[in-house]
């Protein structure tokens, strides 16, 4: 599954299609465009992978995650660098890992994408109990694989995201058709508040991209002076449960605190007919293009 190239950075093969770059996307454009999962924005479902499934699917991210690391750090593995926050990305099984955010460690924090890597994380993107509720909000027959993501937040280890949404991070390689993309995180593991779980903004993405934080070095965090953060909802689950949202969903995880993993897998979906996200060119400077 893993077949020894190296070279493969994310975003890096151009297709024929062209995405729409004209510019920040305007209020009626978003309009038509994002009434995703009404007005919440966003869809919890308890008990979508029974627990058989859910155990599976623990082992396969666990052989995938060892297999990746162990292979990382061979000789003549992929390069290394880091991103404008000071934190390590590598380029390697054809993935991007993202390393876990304290100096030395050797815990992956993400993998993206990861459907390539284990034949049973590819079938959750044709899995119909997932696509289904993707395919409706986006009010389309059919979706297509976007991108795939494996989360490993790690006990006592697993790093905090701040606010943010999908959204500056897929318009960089397909413009405005970042906002047809609907993401699914599958919890592996039972989500609380103490391993780390999905905070979101009810109703955020009514309000379009929202203004980016001056003071963030990467340039695609949200601004958390202009948030309504007090509405902010902690989605605790038991593992096999699915969140639904749209890329306008404002939302963060915390750091994971506790004795326990708080594993989970996200795949993403599109209309059908389109590139995956890492067909297209990455040009992180289309960024400044947005609030």
């Amino acid at each position: 599954m893993l077949d020894g190239d190296e070279r493969f950075p994310v975003h890096s093969r151009q297709t024929g299609r062209r995405s729409d770059w004209s510019g920040v996307v305007t209020s009626e454009y978003y309009s038509t465009r994002m009434t995703t999962f009404g007005e919440a924005g966003y869809r919890v479902q308890e008990g979508v992978l029974d627990a058989g499934e859910v155990e599976e699917l623990r082992d396969v991210v666990e052989e995938v995650a060892t297999r990746v690391a162990a292979r990382a750090v061979r000789a003549g593995a992929g390069p290394q660098r880091e991103l404008a926050d000071g934190h390590r990305i590598q380029f390697s099984s054809k993935t991007a890992i993202q390393w876990e955010w304290a100096d030395g460690s050797k815990q992956i924090r993400l993998l993206e994408p990861v459907d390539h890597l284990h034949p049973r994380i590819d079938a959750l993107l044709a899995d119909p109990r997932l696509t289904g509720p993707a395919a409706e909000a986006l009010g389309v027959g059919e979706v297509a694989p976007f991108t795939s993501k494996l989360n490993l937040k790690r006990a006592r280890e697993g790093s905090p995201f701040p606010w943010h949404q999908d959204y500056p991070y897929w318009y960089v390689a397909v413009g405005r058709d970042a906002a047809d993309v609907v993401t699914a995180i599958v919890f592996l593991d039972d989500a609380t508040a103490e391993n780390g779980a999905v905070r979101v903004l009810p109703g955020s993405q009514r309000l379009g991209p929202a203004r980016r934080d001056p003071n963030d070095p990467t340039r695609f965090l949200a601004d958390p002076a202009a948030l309504e953060s007090s509405s902010e909802v902690v989605v605790e689950v038991p593992a096999g449960s699915v969140l639904w949202f749209g890329s306008y969903l404002v939302h963060r995880s915390s750091p994971n605190t506790s004795g326990g993993h708080r594993r989970a897998l996200l795949p993403s979906w599109q209309p059908a007919g389109r590139p995956r996200l890492h067909d297209m060119p990455y040009r992180p400077e289309l960024v400044e293009e947005l609030p």
